[in-house]
């Protein structure tokens, strides 16, 4: 054999046993589907190249095991909210419809978290209305103010917000956000996201990219932090 002929054997074998690993990955893969491994082996036997870089990118619910230890290791502090006091009262327990009871389950599954009664809601007609509201809240807010945003962008109703936290980091109002690395990096890459951090607010970037080339190594890039919650004083 020439040398031009062993070099393609051993790039040959070598692309086999990648290509067979990582079939073996999707049959063995817990918490899969049986029609998702059917799918998933189809597209790497007709598609193999594509295939395999496809399901390395997409193919597993991953966020890296370093954040997911980081994940265990705060729910383990965190208390048990059903032992803690008051929560027995007649006035916290969920009435549901029996219509709605799979949802609460759903949810239920995924967090780990009871339904609690004595909630309210309001429905505001647009987004304009739902950002002043926030900013009138976070402008009364007395103790703390807890943020987490998905895309959070530095246009007029973004910087509405940046104000109102800056205004309450002023008047000693602890304040915490938290916004996406993707959805919210052009936020998170602007001189606002500096100004809040010199006016007091404590700033995190949630599931951060760094290197868009190794970040698939690490886990997958399109699972982001999709909560668009706000806590004011509890």
């Amino acid at each position: 054999m020439t040398e031009s002929q062993v070099l393609t054997a051993l790039w040959t074998g070598a692309f086999l046993l990648v290509h067979l690993g990582v079939i073996a990955r999707v049959i063995l893969r817990p918490h899969r589907q049986p029609a998702s491994r059917v799918a998933w082996i189809v597209v790497m036997i007709v598609l193999p190249v594509i295939g395999i870089l496809t399901y390395i990118l997409l193919g597993e619910t991953s966020i890296g095991r370093r954040r997911v230890s980081r994940l265990y290791a705060v729910l383990a502090v965190m208390p048990d909210l059903t032992k803690a006091p008051g929560m027995d009262s007649p006035n916290l327990q969920p009435k549901i419809p029996e219509t709605y009871a799979h949802l609460f389950r759903l949810g239920h599954s995924v967090n780990g978290f009871e339904p609690v009664g004595g909630n309210c809601a309001t429905l505001l007609p647009d987004s304009n209305a739902t950002i002043e509201s926030m900013v009138a809240d976070i402008d009364a807010s007395q103790d703390h103010v807890h943020l987490i945003f998905y895309i959070w962008l530095p246009d007029n109703n973004g910087l509405k917000v940046v104000k109102a936290l800056q205004r309450a980091a002023e008047r000693k109002v602890i304040c915490r956000a938290m916004a996406d690395g993707l959805g919210s990096r052009i936020m998170i890459e602007s001189p606002h996201w500096k100004a809040m951090q010199a006016a007091g607010v404590q700033l995190a970037t949630a599931l951060p990219i760094g290197n868009p080339l190794l970040r698939p190594l690490r886990g997958r890039i399109d699972l982001r932090n999709h909560r668009k919650i706000l806590v004011i004083d509890n």
